[in-house]
């Protein structure tokens, strides 16, 4: 395994436990905190974060995929992740919050579209490999 997939793969697996974490935090600490619908788009956050840390973690152990490919998905993924599933986490902990999130909700759309990004590169890389 090369050193950035094996890089990866680590990062793939700390960001999965944190987002169990996260999750399990979102299904036991707040539901006396927040309202179900706060509570809903907290999951989505998580659940969006989950996708693509097990996303990273295959892309690692992918041999085919060249090293420059994983390393343009792997970015747009984790700034996905930061700005998608995090600006999640502060809306839809406004209610509790000391400062007034819904703010940073226009992130919220950037975080998806640099996710989208980063599957159509992974999806046009992958469709331009050489047969072997």
């Amino acid at each position: 395994m090369k050193d950035f997939d094996k890089n990866m793969v680590v990062t793939a697996a700390f960001l999965t436990a944190v987002t169990i974490a996260i999750g399990a935090f979102g299904a036991h600490g707040l539901k006396k905190l927040v309202d179900a619908s706060a509570l809903v788009t907290f999951e989505t956050g998580v659940r969006y974060q989950m996708y693509h840390c097990l996303a990273l973690f295959a892309l690692g152990c992918a041999p085919v995929i060249s090293l420059k490919t994983k390393k343009i998905v792997f970015w747009f993924f984790v700034v996905g992740i930061l700005f998608f599933s995090g600006s999640i986490y502060l809306l839809s902990l406004n209610n509790v919050l000391p400062f007034n999130s819904a703010k940073i909700g226009f992130i919220t759309p950037i975080g998806g579209l640099l996710f989208i990004i980063g599957w159509a590169w992974l999806g046009i890389s992958v469709i331009s490999l050489k047969k072997q």
